[in-house]
């Protein structure tokens, strides 16, 4: 009998969860949008708003891929929050980017 092929992750074409969040997080403007969710839910507007540098084809469709990665729900209609993935990805984060930043800081001394 054949070993059992792994199930996909969710927005996987690999079905390997690092390949997913290398994927997610290298599409430009998902962080932010992230950290922009960070403090109380925000309305589509809101987060429009907050996120003027971005176009709203763009934001739409990055909002969509972290909608189904299930970093970010839709709370009320047109209200997205971070889910608890979307915290705990966050809280991870950030010292990754603050040693990231001491890197490069570095690299160009």
């Amino acid at each position: 009998m054949a070993p059992a092929k792994p199930k996909a992750v969710r927005g996987s074409k690999t079905g390997r969860p690092i390949m997913v969040l290398l994927d997610l997080m290298g599409r430009r403007w998902s962080l932010r949008i992230i950290w922009e969710l960070r403090g109380e839910p925000l309305t589509s507007r809101a987060l429009r708003e907050k996120c003027d540098d971005i176009s709203p084809t763009v934001l739409q469709s990055r909002v969509g891929e972290l909608r189904e990665a299930g970093f970010i729900e839709l709370e009320t209609p047109g209200g997205y929050r971070l889910t608890a993935l979307g915290r705990e990805f966050l809280d991870n984060i950030l010292p990754l980017h603050t040693f990231a930043e001491r890197w490069a800081k570095t690299m160009r001394e």
